[in-house]
């Protein structure tokens, strides 16, 4: 296939490992609430939430270079499925993140105690974490999920609402840059205006999860350290919560072109305004 270039499967990796961090973000609450330290929790929840944001800003320019070198004759037909495969690397990168998911919750555990023996000095606390010693100690805390892990989990425990919700902000999140990008194809006018509509997306999508989807986790994890709570349900909303993310990076295969549509339209309601 000649649109699966060595660039293309630079970028899908890196987005592979993007949400993979991501996806495994959601396994530090686990671990906070069960050494009983979410402050600390937060702090590591926080470096990992940063990093991935960096990186997912640093494999733009790879990602519009693409469009660059796409083509003159087709040039939206490949560039889609280039894409898709962008998209896909997604998905493949969150299912990754929930099988690694049991093994980060033990290597986090032991992560905050860390970070709090370093009395919070993330250098001290990354000096530690990529010795040689700490690596081969890491290696044994691996395990596969079970299904005991959905031992008492019940369909009607699951907020669909909430569920939806971080569904959609996945997608909107996945497609944001990428719907940007083949905007500026469909509206080659106001290509600028459209490729800078990305960061705008990603900034909703990163608003509408810190208001709707981080408190609701953080008040089950604090009624957990404070008793008021089980660990259980904290649990099993954290895999509720990744399961909805990985749907979500498949509704993105789905709202990608509508998406890119969409901000071609406001790309050009903006020209008329101004």
């Amino acid at each position: 296939m000649e649109y699966l270039t060595g660039v293309l499967l630079c970028i899908a990796f890196f987005i592979f490992i993007i949400h993979t961090t991501e996806t495994l973000a959601y396994a530090v609450r686990l671990s906070g609430a069960r050494v009983r330290m979410i402050a600390s929790a937060l702090s590591l929840f926080n470096i990992l939430v940063i990093v991935s944001r960096l990186a997912n800003m640093m494999q733009q320019p790879f990602t519009g270079s693409l469009i660059d070198n796409a083509p003159k004759q087709n040039t939206l037909e490949f560039v889609e499925a280039q894409f898709r495969i962008l998209i896909g690397a997604s998905t493949l990168g969150t299912l990754f993140g929930i099988i690694l998911l049991p093994t980060f919750i033990a290597i986090f555990s032991r992560a905050i105690i860390h970070l709090s023996e370093e009395k919070g000095s993330v250098p001290s606390f990354m000096k530690k974490i990529f010795s040689l010693r700490y690596i081969k100690r890491s290696i044994t805390y691996f395990s596969l999920p079970k299904f005991s892990y959905l031992k008492d989990t019940r369909v009607k425990d699951i907020p669909i609402k909430l569920f939806c919700v971080n569904m959609i902000i996945t997608s909107i999140y996945t497609i944001g840059v990428l719907s940007a990008l083949y905007a500026a194809l469909l509206v080659p006018e106001r290509a600028a205006t459209a490729t800078m509509a990305s960061g705008l997306i990603n900034g909703i999508a990163t608003i509408l999860l810190v208001i709707f989807i981080d408190p609701k986790l953080s008040v089950i994890a604090d009624d957990v350290v404070n008793g008021r709570g089980s660990y259980n349900k904290l649990k099993n909303m954290s895999l509720m919560m990744v399961t909805s993310r990985l749907l979500g990076t498949l509704l993105a295969q789905l709202m990608f072109v509508w998406g890119a549509k969409y901000v071609a339209w406001f790309t050009k309601i903006i020209g008329l305004l101004f």
